[in-house]
């Protein structure tokens, strides 16, 4: 029997919002799905917009550098590759997840419900702490994109300015926070196509200056691609894939903020079929245009000796296009605070969850009347700005690399565990004599999109052990060990005292797990109105073609 049809008789609650419209069906356990202090004033194009421009940040802009000077275009492009694939999967799950299940922490709540609630436990606060280093990381990054400009201001008060900037976006009302990525998101998706075609013109000699450096013909065409294709070996290519992957952390954000929306129903598939644009774009497409443009021996490349800029405003310097060289740092300059504004968004939602389930404080659950959880809020906030002044003393790049490092792990974690949660989810749901067809939402992709993430996640942190170990260009020690492995070290004493407590099974009983308990249930209209959106994509499609 159909879900929506066994519960049609079933007391129908509004959610205390006065923004709301939609309606949650109260379950027969008596809990209400989806339901929190938090309101649901995000609309689809909010959603769609922050999937787009979630992950788009230091990781892309500056951290590209770094990855080009120490593994060569080739290998760089392979990484963002490898990395792309794996969350475009990751999406995928969340997407069916998310439609089901949207609430405030949703995969660490996820996890907790469908794997083992130590392993909710590691992964919750695992990520909470990635929020606030991300917020340090993205502050850092500010000061980095800034210097581009003039030294003349001390550090500490660019981290001081921005911080404030940082905090204000995130005590707004939740709309207002929407809005705000919106108009960032639209920034970054512009001019990317900016980047794009102008890196193409200036790979074929189109420049001023014929192409950077000068090579037979006036044009630079793949030449970087045939002398340095691959440095450091497959050694370079592992040093590069936490950079990789921390630079497409932020694109599981989605399943944050599908709890503060209207419909996930309509919103969180549409958010998902729009991973490819960032992927293709964003990513791979950028990292092309930058490994044809650029040398990986560039001294002015961020974490070189030089300007220490973005690979793609060296590109625009080198061929002596100025003008667009400072409108790339300025672009750059509002993707970074935005990504920063973002990771608070995301890090007080996550310890919201932990609290809701019964791991964090229930104090970090309470929101005032425009549904700002403050209490979660204030130490993500103050954490993550205090953090950033540890760049006062040591290079941006320096500290890039260490936080990079720390949140990269995380993130492969977070994601196997949401492509775990996906796949022992539908196990449960099969267990329990339901059918693909009584999901709101299904991914196509189901069931390899979620063992390719969940394989080369475990493949990856497996492969940075290697490299923890065995360091590139140093020596074996313990405190490089700890500086590029140290996140795999919290994750294992958080599971395996949160195990120690909590105790029982060593997985989730699939049988018995309660497939209702915090689901939303979908009113009769809120599938038409998706249905009545996907018909109206299709057709767009149709006269586009």
């Amino acid at each position: 029997m159909d879900d929506k049809t066994e519960y049609a008789d079933t007391a129908i609650q509004p959610v205390a919002s006065g923004e709301q419209t939609a309606e949650v069906v109260k379950t027969p356990s008596g809990d209400y799905g989806a339901d929190s202090n938090l309101h649901r004033s995000l609309g689809s194009r909010h959603l769609s917009m922050i999937a787009i421009g979630s992950s788009i940040g230091m990781g892309l802009w500056l951290g590209s550098g770094t990855s080009l000077m120490k593994a060569g275009p080739a290998s760089m492009f392979l990484g963002y590759l490898l990395a792309g694939s794996i969350i475009f999967a990751v999406s995928h799950s969340i997407g069916e997840m998310a439609v089901m299940y949207p609430l405030p922490s949703g995969y660490v709540q996820w996890t907790n419900k469908f794997v083992d609630p130590a392993a909710g436990f590691a992964l919750g606060w695992a990520y909470w702490f990635a929020f606030f280093i991300s917020i340090a990381n993205e502050l850092q990054g500010i000061c980095t994109v800034l210097s581009f400009w003039t030294h003349a201001v001390p550090i500490a008060a660019w981290v001081s300015i921005f911080w404030v900037v940082i905090v204000g976006v995130n005590i707004g009302a939740v709309r207002w926070f929407g809005e705000i990525e919106v108009v960032g998101a639209t920034i970054k998706f512009g001019f990317i196509f900016v980047a794009i075609i102008s890196g193409i013109v200036l790979s074929a000699g189109g420049g001023p200056k014929g192409g950077y450096p000068p090579v037979p013909g006036g044009s630079m065409g793949f030449e970087f691609w045939k002398t340095t294709p691959f440095i450091n070996g497959f050694k370079g290519f592992l040093s590069i894939m936490p950079t990789c992957c921390f630079a497409l952390s932020g694109s599981e954000y989605t399943a944050l903020v599908a709890a503060e929306t209207k419909n996930p129903l309509r919103s969180m598939p549409r958010a998902v079929s729009a991973i490819w644009i960032r992927l293709s774009l964003f990513y791979i497409l950028g990292s092309l245009i930058v490994g044809i443009n650029v040398s990986p021996k560039d001294p002015n490349l961020f974490g070189a000796f030089g300007t220490n800029a973005s690979p793609f405003v060296v590109m625009f310097r080198n061929d002596g296009v100025d003008a667009l060289a400072h409108i790339m740092n300025a672009i750059i300059f509002v993707s970074v605070l935005s990504a920063g504004a973002i990771n608070g968004f995301g890090g007080s939602r996550t310890i919201l969850g932990l609290s809701q389930i019964g791991m964090a404080p229930k104090i970090f659950q309470k929101a005032d009347s425009w549904g700002r959880p403050w209490y979660a809020l204030a130490p993500t906030l103050l954490i993550g700005g205090g953090l950033a002044y540890v760049n006062i003393s040591e290079t941006g790049a320096t500290v890039f690399g260490w936080f990079s490092n720390l949140t990269s792990l995380f993130s492969l974690f977070g994601w196997a565990m949401i492509s775990l949660s996906h796949i022992r989810m539908r196990a449960a749901w099969k267990a329990q004599g339901r059918t693909p067809g009584d999901l709101p939402w299904k991914s196509w992709i189901f069931p390899y999109g979620a063992y390719w993430a969940l394989a080369w996640c475990v493949i990856l942190i497996v492969a940075e052990f290697y490299l923890a170990v065995w360091p590139l260009h140093t020596a074996p020690s313990a405190k490089g060990f700890f500086r590029n492995y140290i996140s795999v070290v919290a994750i294992l004493v958080l599971y395996i005292g949160a195990k120690c407590y909590y105790r029982g099974r060593r997985w989730v009983n699939i049988t018995t797990v309660d497939l209702d308990e915090s689901r939303r249930f979908y009113a009769d209209n809120e599938y038409e109105e998706a249905e009545m959106r996907k018909k109206s994509i299709f057709k767009r499609m149709v006269r586009s073609v």
